[in-house]
């Protein structure tokens, strides 16, 4: 919003422009549709932006009433983003960035590495477009986030923060700070960072390994950030903002989900005030990793909570949508390209 305002400023605008454009832009609305502001407003602002910065342009919607958007931004890039619907209402799972660099053997997001970061408007548009859809009576379509989509938000991080500030923005759509999930494979000094923001969101971390040599294996950043650095740096985001922190495990077939990584995983984390979210992994086409099948998901769940760590198995969701993401992205390139 002061961005707005200081924009009408320098336009020689009024400052009550500043919040009609605030507020049809949070409605989902193209520049060129917003009411109430002068054509020659209108006209001189989509000369310095884009009109229509991100539009949807492939709806799937799964069995268990999760729905998956592939969106197509201004300069032809592709990413996508995830509505679940849960009791206490809808998250939607946007990404941040095209592509991605972090090079997760299990994520179909770092198929094609990353193309570039999304700006804070196109991250936010994400949350705008949905919302506009699916709000009822004045209700929010969206009432959680969680930056899980493509991309790594800590390594978009001006972008990432400023949309935080602009999505939890009281004259905006104004989701809860305490209502949104920020995920990152673990770049120590960046959770550092975020903890001084006074951005206090629910800090997830992608584990999915107990120890370092283990995670090597399949996340490359581990060769630059150990466990350690990272439990450190979460130490310090409960710290600073007083937020249980989140451990994401992606239960691997053969690889990280037996006996002895339950005890490992209880030694690493027992007494952190955290929890962790066990998710069987959805499969990607282009990679050998596998999910674990459900009596293993269920022992290794029971083992965690046996050991005094407060533990939950994420319930499965879009699987025949292809839940994962990057997939849709990935499919629908391939399919243009004719491979």
């Amino acid at each position: 919003m002061a961005q707005l305002e200081k924009l009408m400023a320098e336009m020689g605008e009024k400052p009550y422009r500043a919040r009609q454009i605030y507020s049809g832009l949070n409605a989902g609305k193209r520049i060129s549709q917003l009411p109430a502001v002068p054509a020659s407003l209108k006209a001189a602002l989509t000369e310095r932006f884009e009109d229509e910065p991100v539009r949807i342009i492939k709806t799937l919607v799964s069995s268990d009433g999760t729905r998956k958007f592939l969106f197509s931004l201004a300069d032809g890039n592709l990413i996508e983003g995830v509505l679940m619907s849960y009791k206490y209402g809808n998250t939607q799972c946007v990404s941040t960035q095209v592509g991605c660099r972090m090079g997760c053997k299990f994520c179909a997001s770092t198929l094609g590495g990353k193309i570039r970061d999304l700006t804070s408007g196109e991250i936010s548009a994400q949350v705008q477009l949905v919302n506009a859809l699916y709000a009822q009576d004045k209700k929010r379509g969206v009432t959680n986030v969680v930056l899980m989509g493509s991309g790594e938000p800590l390594d978009n991080y001006d972008n990432v923060t400023a949309f935080l500030r602009n999505i939890s923005c009281p004259s905006g759509i104004n989701i809860s700070l305490r209502n949104i999930s920020l995920s990152t494979c673990g770049i120590a000094p960046a959770i550092y960072r975020l903890a001084d923001e006074g951005l206090p969101v629910t800090l997830t971390i992608s584990l999915h390994e107990v120890t370092d040599e283990g995670r090597r294996r399949t996340m490359p950043v581990a060769n630059k950030y150990t466990i350690a650095e990272v439990l450190a740096g979460c130490d310090y985001y409960f710290s600073r903002t007083g937020r249980r922190y989140i451990f994401e495990y992606a239960l691997i077939a053969g690889e990280n989900c037996d006996a002895a990584h339950a005890r490992g995983l209880i030694k690493l984390l027992k007494g952190r005030p955290c929890h962790v979210n066990l998710i069987r992994l959805n499969r990607v086409e282009e990679r050998a990793l596998s999910g674990a099948d459900e009596r293993t998901a269920a022992e290794f769940l029971s083992a965690l909570q046996a050991g005094g760590l407060s533990a939950t198995l994420r319930r499965r969701m879009g699987e025949d949508i292809g839940g994962a993401c990057g997939q849709l992205r990935a499919s629908h390139l391939k399919n243009t390209d004719g491979n």
